[in-house]
């Protein structure tokens, strides 16, 4: 890992743009509960795995890989809002996403060319 100045400044710039992003999604989608960080979990996995096969450089995976994406996806959003459905619709909410976020980013693995 890249422990430079450069580096920090590249996770939190990267940082910054992925949480505005992220709110943006849910403030798309209105609030319905689960339904913004279910469509972010899956969005972000697919970038992700996109990015895997598709980095140049070291500078882009801190910027957009631990900056961007990391702040685009949440799992501590993912378990309040399974909390918040009950526990059968909870539980299912949670495997859906999972499911989805994994198909994702095998999707993104595959347009990148690796899979």
């Amino acid at each position: 890992m890249e422990r430079t100045p450069l580096g920090f400044l590249l996770v939190a710039l990267g940082g910054f743009l992925g949480a505005v992003a992220r709110y943006g999604v849910d403030v798309a989608v209105g609030d319905a509960t689960g339904v913004g960080t279910f469509l972010a979990n899956v969005l972000g996995s697919f970038a992700l795995g996109l990015l895997l096969t598709r980095a140049a450089s070291r500078e882009t995976q801190l910027f957009v890989g631990t900056g961007a994406l990391s702040s685009f996806t949440t799992y501590s959003t993912l378990v309040a809002d399974a909390v918040s459905l009950g526990t059968t619709v909870g539980a299912a909410y949670v495997g859906a996403s999972y499911a989805a976020g994994f198909a994702a980013a095998a999707a993104g693995l595959f347009v990148g060319g690796r899979l």
